[in-house]
């Protein structure tokens, strides 16, 4: 989202979000030389409240809600996408107190455009409200444009935000990153919203494990884990996408309720109680059946996850994760090829290059013969 802040030494309101790959700010408007610094600060913090509830209408999309009847999650969803139309009049024409009363909204993309609307009614300053009214504006076409799935310029902030949907025009475009680098290039944090490329790379890591499991003879799901005795790797969340889809599942329904169960939790729910009691009890048992000599543990020790992703940007974390399961795959792959060390005089980072390119060649061909799973 975008933050709004006040550059005091210049009297300036400016905006700034992410691009993936640093901030970017903009001057919004000149402050008038009256206001006071309490006034600008309210300012700012209601433009960033505002910005929030809108980008949330991107992370939250309705079509990812489970219902969409009468007074479901859905439709509140809907209602949110909705006020965008009337974001705008709201600034300029904001609900304010008469005999004692005002009218407040239920809708909180409604509301915090008229919080804006009243901070503005009290600065009293025309051309102030009209520039602040424009950067809305963008703002707003901003999420449209990432909704569309084209994350440039304004809408590149949405690269660092975790939405409960992907475009599968954004996933193609990860694949196509990761067929040219499979190891991951930086584009795929800076142009591709973070779900989609998880999903793309949750393709190439299961195409990865799959040569790396014939090359080693090794199965499919213990690849990573694997790997983590030759080079540290966060291996839990790489091994259970591999197993959810050993099971059937495509790259889209092994990564995207991963996502929503940590979005979930980051909004303080427990996304499934009864599978936690399960490991809860699981765990116990373990931990009942220890032996003698090993030292006591209790639950608490143990420190168990609600969810394997950070709450805070799980969409992220997991692209991190599954990228170095890419790179896991590649340590066992290399470390199994011996026969070129035989037959050929080669440096270390000649070796390294060959078994890489070969490396490469095979996910390609693999993640090709497979590509309709991604879509």
């Amino acid at each position: 989202m975008t933050r709004y802040a006040v550059d005091h030494r210049r009297n300036v309101l400016i905006a700034s979000w992410s691009t993936g790959s640093g901030d970017t700010a903009v001057d919004v408007a000149d402050l008038p030389a009256e206001i006071s610094s309490r006034d600008a600060l309210n300012l700012a913090r209601t433009l960033t409240q505002l910005s929030d509830a809108c980008w949330r209408c991107y992370t939250h999309p309705a079509s990812a809600a489970d219902s969409h009847e009468a007074n479901s999650e859905g439709e509140r969803r809907q209602e949110e996408r909705d006020a965008f139309t009337s974001v705008l009049t709201a600034l300029t024409r904001p609900n304010l107190p008469a005999d004692g009363y005002m009218i407040q909204s239920y809708v909180r993309v409604e509301e915090a455009a008229h919080q804006v609307g009243r901070a503005l009614h009290a600065l009293n300053a025309a051309e102030l409200t009209t520039r602040v009214t424009i950067d809305v504006g963008a703002e707003l076409a901003a999420i449209e444009q990432a909704e569309l799935g084209n994350l440039t310029e304004r809408a590149r902030q949405a690269v660092t935000l975790t939405r409960e949907d992907a475009s599968p025009v954004q996933a193609a475009q990860a694949s196509n990153l990761l067929h040219d680098n499979p190891f991951g290039p930086e584009a795929l944090f800076t142009e591709i919203d973070p779900a989609a490329a998880a999903i793309a790379a949750a393709h190439w890591l299961d195409t990865a494990a799959t040569v790396t499991a014939d090359s080693t003879g090794l199965p499919v799901t213990q690849i990573v884990v694997e790997a983590d005795n030759i080079e540290a790797l966060p291996h839990e969340t790489p091994t259970l996408v591999l197993e959810l889809m050993a099971n059937g599942a495509t790259p889209r329904q092994a990564v995207m309720p991963l996502i929503r169960d940590a979005l979930r939790v980051a909004e303080g729910e427990i996304p499934d109680i009864t599978a936690l009691q399960q490991r809860i009890s699981a765990t116990q048992q373990l931990l009942d059946k220890r032996h003698e000599d090993q030292p006591e543990l209790s639950l608490d020790e143990l420190g168990l996850r609600i969810t394997p992703l950070d709450p805070a940007r799980p969409a992220l974390d997991l692209l991190e994760d599954l990228l170095s399961g890419i790179r896991g795959c590649w340590l066992l792959y290399a470390e199994d090829a011996t026969e070129l060390d035989e037959t050929e005089d080669l440096d270390d980072e000649e070796w390294r290059k060959l078994r890489t390119a070969a490396f490469f060649a095979e996910v390609r061909a693999e993640a090709a013969a497979y590509r309709e799973r991604l879509l």
